[in-house]
């Protein structure tokens, strides 16, 4: 499977990064009891530390506003996800426990402040590319609405669109029954390559601290636009090139 972004990102954006986590052998039944009290508690104590605060005052969040208003988009209107997860917590209304998988990449994601989507791998097909998205770019959303991602960026197949920083497709959701997933972190422009492979690599042990299984993480920026991994590898030998 190969992953690229595509160089005109790089023209609107040149910090821009991608960080991708290939997970393989997983188990993403229901959270132990211990993982979902350690969540809860880490949201309740957002919750208190942003009483006094404003949502758009976190680094991740502040960077990724700039990014949608450098593609086009408002994002008083279409907030990054990560933003519109951040602001549920704030109201005390926390992300509900959908599985282990979905259940990490929300905590992932409230936790840095960045947007994170989390894919089936069956559920993709050939390569993947993050490119802007247009106005043929629609899908049924997680909101369980259809949701046009025209200035918007996208990961894409050779379906078409199926994730974003916005909200991601039903079509590549994870499922209790996923074994292989590719994780995506839209990472905050201003990181450094050293700290952004110092926060995948520790997002990928806890990943698999908790599903099993093994993962490969790759980094895609301006220098470095394509990584490549083997799918649904028995050996657990995946390796980025």
């Amino acid at each position: 499977m190969k992953i690229k972004a595509d160089h005109i990102l790089f023209e609107t954006v040149p910090d821009l990064k991608f960080g991708i986590i290939h997970y393989n052998r997983i188990n993403t039944s229901d959270a132990p009891g211990m993982l979902k009290g350690r969540i809860g508690y880490f949201y309740q104590e957002m919750q208190i530390d942003l009483e006094d605060k404003n949502v758009t005052d976190i680094p991740g969040v502040a960077e990724w506003r700039k990014v949608w208003k450098a593609f086009g988009k408002d994002p008083g209107r279409y907030r990054p996800s990560a933003e519109a997860l951040i602001r549920r917590v704030k109201k005390g209304q926390v992300p509900g426990e959908i599985n282990l998988g979905v259940d990490l990449n929300n905590f992932f994601s409230v936790r840095e402040g960045i947007p994170c989507g989390l894919y089936d791998a069956a559920s993709v097909s050939g390569d993947i590319t993050f490119r802007p998205g247009t106005g043929a770019d629609v899908y049924e959303g997680l909101n369980g609405r259809d949701n046009s991602l025209d200035n918007i960026l996208v990961t894409a197949d050779a379906q078409g669109a199926f994730g974003s920083p916005f909200v991601d497709s039903k079509r590549t959701a994870v499922t209790e029954t996923t074994a292989e997933a590719i994780h995506v972190l839209y990472l905050r422009p201003s990181m450094s390559a050293e700290q952004a492979g110092i926060l995948l690599e520790e997002t990928g042990t806890l990943f698999t601290s908790m599903t099993g299984g093994e993962y490969t993480p790759a980094l895609l920026h301006k220098g470095n636009t394509e990584a490549v991994f083997k799918r649904g590898n028995p050996d657990g030998q995946d390796q980025p090139r």
